[in-house]
């Protein structure tokens, strides 16, 4: 297995990078179901960061990026049962996807709830204020 950061994954998903981009597409097409990459759970949070703040992505293809990762085989995403809860929620309404990946990490790890300052967070994530 192979880790994969998130440049590599942005440049995969970008197509930016003339030097680095081929360099990407080639680690990653080599990847087979018996030598997959793995991708971490930071890295899916930075890929979203960066292609929403970097590549002004819609929400649309950002949700179609991640889908396609949690659904290549020749990937192992960590905790991908739970990125796919965080996306559903992200996907169905205003939620920032860090918010609710951090409200359905808590979720999984048996939280009662997550407590936040952040009242976006409270409306569109399902946490709680705390007061």
């Amino acid at each position: 297995m192979i880790g994969l950061d998130t440049n590599v994954l942005v440049r995969y998903v970008t197509q930016d990078d003339p030097v680095q981009s081929p360099k990407a597409n080639a680690l990653i097409e080599s990847l087979t179901t018996f030598s997959p990459g793995f991708v971490s759970l930071v890295s899916v949070v930075e890929l979203v960061w960066v292609l929403q703040s970097c590549y002004q992505s819609a929400k649309s293809d950002v949700v179609t990026v991640l889908e396609t990762l949690l659904r290549t085989r020749e990937l192992t995403i960590e905790h991908a049962e739970v990125i796919w809860r965080a996306l559903r929620r992200f996907s169905a309404n205003n939620a920032d996807f860090a918010d609710c990946l951090i409200e359905r990490c808590a979720h999984a790890a048996g939280c009662e709830y997550t407590a936040t300052f952040d009242l976006n967070a409270v409306k569109a994530s399902g946490m709680k204020r705390l007061a």
